[in-house]
């Protein structure tokens, strides 16, 4: 069986052949006016003007430590260019074009604000694509920034989540986010009667194992928050089936009177979840005197189970018999 280096050295060989033949020679010179007609081409195309839209990221840079942006810049500016060919080349094939960048600036006659123009958006867009460009529109046609030098005040963060597991699983624990409290910024004065703020609603249903989810902070106008996502972690376990023997407890009985009950214990089944199996959780069963009527042969049971996270308990009886007890002093 022949090589690969034998297979490939016999490709070669054909190729060589075919282009030393009067057809091979023939397609030789075709690829080669094809070529020349391409480079031709591009040259031409180059050279004239062309019209595109760019989406150009931008970046607010030389700002101060003590200076935090209320509201928010936008991520990019919709721009409609017109230009040579030759100038747009490396915006025409690049897939991330290069951040504008923004410089801070504090505006005297405007307190706490800063303003962008679209004459001096446009300037700038046109010192990005080139001096011979011209910028036919944009959107957003300028930028308004707020800002403060104030210091955040730090408030609680509650989780907004309306949860719902599958059957037979639980939600094992408390809702949490990965932080239990952010800095809040803002121009004016926070309102002393803001105590805290949400996440954004999490609504799900369904959910068989604990689930990480990526939420926002619920904005506030004028105001910024750090941070401004959270990670919120439900925790959800599966759960079995349970059975303990609990012995029954008389409740109102009379003074100087008591019941023998016959059993003295029932069993108990419950759902539980299963980090919680080997623990004992508080489940009672009681027989209340009051419930009992003339002619009753057996006294009902109740049951107690004030565990979260007991689900489904159940009986192995409703009643059981008995036997009215005097105390004898």
């Amino acid at each position: 069986m022949a090589t690969i280096r034998e297979r490939i050295g016999q490709l070669y060989g054909n190729l060589g052949r075919g282009a030393r033949s009067s057809k091979g020679k023939d397609v030789l010179v075709y690829l080669i006016f094809v070529c020349v007609a391409f480079i031709f081409w591009l040259l031409l195309s180059l050279d004239n003007e062309v019209q595109r839209d760019f989406e150009v990221p931008l970046e607010l840079q030389d700002l101060p430590d003590s200076v935090n942006v209320v509201s928010q810049l936008p991520p990019s500016v919709s721009v409609s260019v017109k230009g040579k060919g030759s100038q747009l080349l490396r915006f025409l094939w690049s897939r991330d074009l290069p951040t504008m960048k923004l410089k801070f600036e504090v505006q005297k006659n405007r307190p706490n604000k800063m303003f962008i123009s679209r004459t001096k958006l446009e300037s700038k867009l046109r010192d990005y694509f080139g001096s011979g460009s011209q910028i036919l529109s944009c959107r957003p046609d300028s930028i308004k920034l707020t800002y403060t030098s104030s210091p955040g005040i730090r408030l609680r963060l509650k989780v907004d989540a309306d949860i719902q597991t599958n059957f037979q699983y639980i939600i094992s624990g408390p809702i949490r986010a990965s932080v239990d409290s952010v800095t809040v910024y803002s121009v004016n004065p926070v309102p002393s009667s803001l105590k805290y703020v949400t996440t954004e609603p999490i609504v799900k249903a369904g959910l068989k194992d604990s689930t990480r989810y990526e939420v926002r902070i619920k904005p506030i106008e004028g105001m910024k928050m750090v941070p401004d996502k959270v990670t919120v972690l439900v925790p959800v376990e599966p759960l079995i089936s349970k059975k303990r023997a609990i012995a029954i407890e008389v409740i109102n009985a009379p003074e100087g009177y008591n019941l023998l009950l016959f059993p003295s214990k029932v069993t108990v089944s419950y759902l539980v979840p299963i980090s919680e199996y080997s623990n004992d959780v508080p489940v009672k069963v009681f027989a209340d005197f009051n419930t009992l009527k003339p002619g009753m042969a057996k006294i009902p049971l109740s049951l107690s189970a004030s565990a979260d996270a007991v689900r489904n308990a159940s009986l192995s009886v409703d009643s059981v018999e008995y036997i009215i007890e005097k105390s004898v002093r």
